[in-house]
């Protein structure tokens, strides 16, 4: 998104997460233990979606030892993930672009978080089938981001919770309407069951819900064991 590119909207980028995404803190949690359940003590992690670096140093002052590569398309995002990792970012690979970008090479597991409703059907599947390609045999994948049921009365009711929570949190009561206008109008949004069904499409197997706040939810996948041909 455009807002991304906007200095003076990326230094404000912090103080939006939290007062949107239920759980937003425990939700960055939980995808470092559930990374640490296969991750070896030195293993590589690709974090896709890395702007603003908030997940990255998560990871990085939970384990000291893992080796992390962030690859986030906006220069501006990354320049705030280094200021967010601090004295942690020389233990951190930054890379601008898309998933693409990634070296050809197999990590020990990978998250996507809050990126993937930014993707129409078509790129979300490309860009997890590109995942998939850049895992180890049985690596994780963890994946959280704005997954609820498309079909009217469905879709208005939890866009309307989605705003009911940003305005307990402290965002104004336009902003928050506006914010649930533009979701509904600019996200390429879908269903959990579709969102499901990519990631098996893409080659993941054993996947599992591990978080649900309002409209996002959280998925842990992971590439099969074995290489496909």
């Amino acid at each position: 998104m455009s807002s991304f590119s906007d200095p003076d909207a990326v230094a404000r980028y912090a103080e939006g997460p939290v007062r949107q995404v239920p759980g937003f803190h425990a939700l960055q949690h939980m995808a470092s233990l559930l990374l640490a359940e296969s991750v070896p003590t030195d293993g590589r992690v690709l974090v896709l979606g890395a702007g603003g670096g908030l997940e990255l140093k998560v990871f990085a002052e939970a384990h000291p030892q893992w080796r992390l590569l962030g690859i986030d398309p906006s220069a501006e995002m990354l320049k705030l993930a280094e200021n967010t990792l601090g004295p942690l970012a020389s233990r951190v690979e930054l890379l601008q672009g898309y998933v693409g970008d990634a070296p050809d090479e197999r990590f020990d597991g990978a998250t996507c978080l809050l990126t993937l409703h930014f993707l129409t059907p078509e790129e979300r599947l490309h860009t997890l089938t590109a995942l998939r390609r850049r895992l180890k045999p049985g690596a994780p994948l963890v994946v959280a981001h704005h997954s609820f049921p498309q079909e009217a009365p469905d879709k208005a009711r939890w866009l309307a919770r989605y705003a009911a929570f940003a305005m307990s949190s402290g965002i104004a009561e336009s902003n928050a309407k506006a914010a649930i206008i533009a979701i509904d109008a600019k996200l390429p949004l879908i269903s959990p069951e579709h969102d499901v069904a990519l990631m098996r499409q893409a080659g993941f197997t054993s996947i599992e819900l591990f978080y649900a706040g309002f409209t996002f939810k959280g998925w842990i996948a992971y590439a099969p064991a074995q290489k496909p041909p």
